[in-house]
């Protein structure tokens, strides 16, 4: 019986491209989302883009130029930042 266990997702190295945000994380894997998914990191300047810092021991990332944050959860289930005024309610 194969039995999903909730790990502790960490980053421990990101990257960030003209197409996509990628994490290395804490247990080997590497990850990517599509730039696309942070509304505010397409807006921003390459140089905004390349200032970031993890955050929370590598829970997630930070700009501070555009004050914007995404978690490895985030990335890892696919949960894109929406942008204000476009929330979808269920």
């Amino acid at each position: 019986m194969n039995t999903a266990v909730k790990r502790d997702v960490r980053i421990t190295e990101a990257r960030v491209s003209d197409d996509a945000i990628t994490a290395t994380l804490a247990d080997g894997r590497i990850i990517s989302v599509p730039l696309t998914w942070s509304w505010r990191l397409c807006e921003a300047t390459d140089a905004q883009r390349q200032n970031f810092r993890l955050i929370g021991d590598g829970v997630g990332i930070h700009w501070p130029e555009i004050d914007e944050d995404i978690s490895a959860e985030g990335m890892l289930y696919g949960i894109p930042a929406h942008r204000p005024g476009n929330r979808k309610t269920a």
